[in-house]
């Protein structure tokens, strides 16, 4: 893969109808309310940018239920520019409850057709209804499987959200017609993985449901006649609800409204979160406040870490300058910790796409979105914040530019995140090792000064210094056992991970991904490589899993 994307956004809002009317609705009209979902969707397009969405509930039109969806951005979609066209499509689609999604593809086409919300016409209103899903289902390729062992059955498309949908289905099969407990309490038994969801049906009924982990983040608030939940708090406080009213959805919980009832239920207990760190340190907008901790917060906590750690000598030629603009937090923390002054060495061109998540020529981009500035940084020792790195293909490109056009003496790589060294499968889009920068440094698992010096003369970097796994809790002000930090020391919360992770593992070490096979859920669904081309020794031993640590490696 050339690319690294990113999982989803969903967003809902739900008005009661009646003489009250929200301040928050513009018009003064509860069917205007689907107005808010555009608004929303544009403050977590970080999440997204492939594609949108939205479906809309009014039961005075034949459509009772309707959906717009597109391929491109949030203002591309929804005629934002263009104000005739955005009104039209506004008035189409008034609905007093409405459920959106943005998108990046981290299975299946690049095509209208995988667009969210998916909606399923239906006779029955109960079981005509639509929906929006955040996350991934690691035990995709098993459910995929199952469902088309049944001849009668067929999928059209390569996802986890068609499986969802055919699960739904099934649910409300026949005279069947579970509650939304219910019929979630069954679904939770079957799927392993991340899975955030919206439901709108043609009977008006809603529902928001976050996983029993809650991998990813979902909140939600409710004032007066107007609720409304988003992936991230910022789309909510954005609209003005208040601070005081927006919270974090517990995991294994679900919010549903039924016959214009509120509530609030559990559907499934919750061994123990496993909160996406990623979420802080990366994906979240900075303004975001997740699961009680504020995004910006946990950033400028990893910048204190990274200045604990540092060693070069520093002086008045010493500046710390971010790679815009997820790092800047971090960077501005450490440099204030250091006495040092906080530079923007770095331009960034705001019009070309986060080249983490998309480009084909990820190298191209770089060079494309990034500007030294070398009346900044020439002659100046650089200290280089990032907050990750994955494959290296930017990093190596930025080290160039700031070499070569903006004239640093020196490059110091900081990473506000520890090496990258086990695969996704909960809704990055990085399912292989083969990809990845730091695992083939780090062969026994364990971080040392002399693997990141080798690290960083492959880089061509001066020296580079990563936060230690051990900080991230920490700064996150989240207890350890609460985080999911798979893809940093390999410790899945669930069984399906854990099983792709040890495929994934056997395929690097087979050569299996150099096939042209993408994901490890395609090695899986297709052809595993013989034993005897990894192991000549012993057809049926099983692939070591290395437990990743700062120090001296420990046995799982």
């Amino acid at each position: 893969m050339s690319e690294l994307r990113h999982e989803c956004g969903i967003v809902a809002v739900y008005h009661w109808l009646g003489d009250e009317v929200s301040p928050l609705v513009p018009g003064g009209d509860p069917n205007s309310a689907s107005r808010l979902v555009p608004r929303m969707l544009i403050d977590i397009q970080n999440r997204g940018q492939l594609a949108a969405g939205f479906t809309t509930f009014n039961q005075e039109r034949n459509q009772l239920i309707d959906t717009h969806k597109e391929v491109g951005s949030v203002a591309e979609v929804f005629h934002l520019n263009r104000q005739e066209a955005y009104e039209k499509l506004m008035r189409e689609y008034a609905g007093h409850a409405a459920i959106g999604h943005v998108r990046y593809a981290t299975c299946g086409k690049d095509d209208r057709s995988y667009a969210q919300p998916f909606e399923r016409h239906h006779i029955e209103k109960g079981k005509w209804f639509s929906f929006a899903f955040n996350g991934q289902l690691a035990n995709y390729p098993e459910l995929r499987d199952e469902i088309l062992s049944r001849t009668e059955f067929h999928l059209a498309r390569e996802n986890d959200t068609e499986i969802l949908m055919h699960s739904i289905c099934l649910e409300l099969k026949g005279d069947r017609h579970p509650g939304i407990v219910e019929m979630l309490r069954d679904l939770s038994q079957k799927f392993d993985g991340a899975y955030n969801i919206v439901f709108l049906n043609a009977v008006g009924d809603m529902f928001v449901a976050r996983d029993p982990l809650g991998i990813r983040p979902l909140c939600w608030a409710k004032e007066g006649p107007l609720f409304a939940a988003a992936s991230e708090s910022v789309a909510l406080s954005n609209l003005g609800f208040s601070a005081e009213s927006i919270q974090s959805l517990p995991p294994g919980h679900v919010i549903s409204i039924q016959n214009g009832e509120f509530q609030i239920s559990r559907f499934a207990e919750t061994p123990r979160p496993a909160h996406c760190f990623f979420e802080w340190i990366y994906f979240a907008n900075v303004a975001s406040t997740l699961d009680g901790r504020n995004v910006y917060l946990s950033r400028a906590a990893l910048g204190k870490k990274l200045a604990l750690r540092e060693t070069v000598p520093l002086d008045s030629e010493t500046i710390v300058v971010p790679v815009p603009d997820t790092a800047k937090a971090a960077a501005a923390a450490m440099a204030f910790e250091l006495g040092l002054p906080c530079l923007e060495g770095l331009m960034r061109n705001r019009y070309v796409g986060r080249t983490f998540i998309e480009g084909k020529n990820r190298a191209d981009k770089a060079r494309t979105k990034y500007t030294p500035v070398p009346e900044v940084m020439r002659n100046k020792r650089v200290l280089l914040v990032e907050d990750t790195i994955v494959r290296s293909t930017t990093m190596r490109a930025l080290i160039r530019q700031l070499k070569s056009r903006g004239g640093a003496r020196e490059v110091h790589v900081r990473v506000a995140c520890p090496p990258i060294v086990a695969p996704c499968f909960y809704g990055i889009d990085m399912s292989t090792v083969k990809e990845l920068f730091a695992p083939r440094f780090m062969p026994d698992g364990r971080l040392t000064p002399e693997v990141e010096e080798a690290m960083a003369r492959e880089l061509g970097a001066d020296s580079l210094k990563y936060l230690r796994i051990e900080d991230l809790a920490e700064c996150v002000d989240k207890p350890p056992e609460t985080l999911c930090q798979a893809c940093v020391d390999g410790n899945y919360p669930t069984p399906a991970g854990t099983r792709l992770y040890q495929l994934a593992i056997e395929n690097d070490r087979c050569g299996a991904e150099s096939t042209g096979l993408e994901r490890t859920y395609d090695v899986s669904a297709t052809v595993r490589p013989a034993a005897s081309a990894c192991d000549s020794g012993n057809a049926e031993a099983a692939p070591s899993i290395p437990a990743v640590t700062g120090g001296e490696a420990k046995s799982r």
